[in-house]
């Protein structure tokens, strides 16, 4: 039992360490104070909240960051499943990587976003017949979810911006009790360089650096 205990202890000083010295996270007043309202809003409500996690992390090798290891993933399934549990009337707080897969949006033509418009014969934009009801039906559930105040999307790129975003959300979910749900679809590293071991711009051939795994 004390040898369970003092891994225990052990990892929250690793995770308190790695926090404090993360870098911050940008727009963090704005992320929380909407955080704050999502979750007082549906706090009121009898319906569960969760927060699904989707698309790959990187772990920048500077901090001002030229190179990167990447953990890919499109975020195929973590933006179906947003789709679905807001179907089942859920509220989704949506942690995704910036440039993967986004709900409804899956539906959409992958090649070029510009084949969904065409010019009409006095300049105006047309969506095409044979994307007319796809369009529609994409625009329409997520407005719908959107004005009814039922999802809530949280950008991240790095290692350090996913686990500050996901952090903030354990924290403002912890009020709901049973009703918060995760939902892990994210490709996370299970490695990273600490922030202050990083040098500063274009880590050359000669230098070296840490990777912790």
């Amino acid at each position: 039992m004390a040898e369970v205990q003092a891994a225990a202890r052990r990892s929250e000083e690793e995770a308190e360490a790695f926090f404090r010295a993360a870098p911050p996270l940008r727009d963090r007043d704005r992320v929380a104070a909407s955080l704050a309202d999502f979750v007082a809003r549906h706090s009121a409500g009898s319906g569960g909240v969760v927060c699904i996690t989707s698309g790959g992390t990187t772990v920048p090798l500077e901090q001002r960051c030229v190179r990167y290891i990447d953990n890919f993933s499109s975020g195929q399934r973590g933006a179906a499943s947003t789709e679905y549990f807001l179907k089942a009337g859920y509220a989704v707080i949506f942690i995704h990587r910036r440039g993967s897969k986004q709900p409804y949006c899956r539906f959409l033509p992958e090649d070029s976003f510009l084949d969904l418009f065409e010019l009409g014969e006095d300049s105006e934009i047309q969506v095409p017949q044979s994307h007319s009801a796809v369009v529609k039906a994409v625009i329409s559930n997520y407005r719908k979810a959107i004005d009814e105040g039922l999802l809530l999307k949280l950008p991240f790129t790095t290692i350090f911006e996913y686990l500050q975003l996901l952090q903030m959300v354990a924290t403002s979910m912890n009020s709901l009790g049973p009703r918060g749900m995760f939902y892990l679809a994210a490709a996370v590293s299970d490695f990273y360089v600490p922030w202050e071991s990083m040098v500063g711009f274009y880590l050359r051939i000669t230098s070296s650096c840490v990777i912790y795994i």
